[in-house]
């Protein structure tokens, strides 16, 4: 597993998930730190052995700050005796996509945490870019996440599109290892019969899982409340859902469901994309 640990919002949720996660499974842990700078280039180009001199200092700073988060995880990992590497990384916001994105495609997960509401800090829209960069799961932790996470009750939300199955099937080590699964399904009659909610307990059955099933109707806006009441109703310790989104002249625009989820989780949710 890869681990992303923010230097600009607390460190805890993806330090706590991660170590716990890694525990759980006997996994091996990575864990990256990232530092951005705040140099702008264009202007730089412009600049002489001042600017050169600002430069390094900014570099310096970004990698401070990756190394004092980092050591926030190396502390757990280590009481914890998990078998870990670390890396602290600095760079602009666009080499730090790069870096952690192509990091994470020779990683079983990416384990990142949800940004925080107060400010737009590149730590927040780092988890964006990561969704649709990675090439695989992204396990995100709740910016109000402590402790050790557990994964005994999942809820698999279900619309028959490739990005749920590529979720569901991303998902398997941690449903296998659940007590209780749960698939739920918004507006049943809008899905293909050949992926409906009524196919899947079948699929799961072949891989000696069992599930219940929650079918129920939602105007568009309500999907992602009406997906968090279940899952605070049914007391679910994770979601597994398909993460929606398309990059284009470098901005991102994420489906309204996973936006909101973003803003709002209330639990840890796996998303695939």
């Amino acid at each position: 597993m890869l681990v992303h640990i923010p230097t600009e919002r607390s460190a805890r949720p993806a330090v706590d998930g991660s170590v716990s996660l890694a525990m759980l499974c006997g996994a091996h842990l990575e864990a990256v730190a990232t530092g951005f700078e705040s140099v702008n280039v264009p202007f730089l180009a412009e600049g002489g052995a001042a600017v050169a001199s600002f430069v390094q200092l900014d570099y310096e700073r970004a990698m401070e700050r990756a190394q004092v988060a980092l050591s926030v995880f190396e502390t757990e990992a280590n009481g914890a005796e998990l078998s870990y590497n670390s890396h602290a990384l600095a760079g602009t916001f666009g080499e730090v996509v790069a870096t952690v994105a192509a990091m994470a495609r020779l990683h079983d997960l990416m384990v990142v945490s949800q940004g925080e509401t107060d400010g737009d800090v590149r730590d927040n829209r780092l988890l964006q870019e990561l969704l649709l960069q990675t090439g695989g799961p992204l396990l995100v932790f709740p910016y109000t996440f402590r402790g050790a996470f557990k994964a005994t009750r999942i809820g698999i939300c279900w619309d028959g599109s490739r990005l749920a199955a590529r979720a569901l099937h991303d998902a398997m080590p941690l449903l296998h290892q659940a007590d209780t699964l749960m698939t739920i399904t918004l507006n049943a009659s809008e899905l293909p019969a050949e992926a409906s909610p009524a196919e899947l307990p079948k699929y799961l059955a072949r891989h000696g899982l069992s599930a219940s099933t929650i079918s129920l109707k939602a105007d568009r806006a309500e999907v992602q409340s009406s997906i968090l009441a279940i899952a605070a109703d049914e007391s679910l310790d994770l979601l597994v859902m398909g993460g929606y989104g398309h990059a284009r002249m470098q901005e991102t625009v994420f489906g309204g469901v996973t936006r909101e989820m973003f803003r709002s989780m209330t639990i840890p949710v796996l998303m695939s994309h």
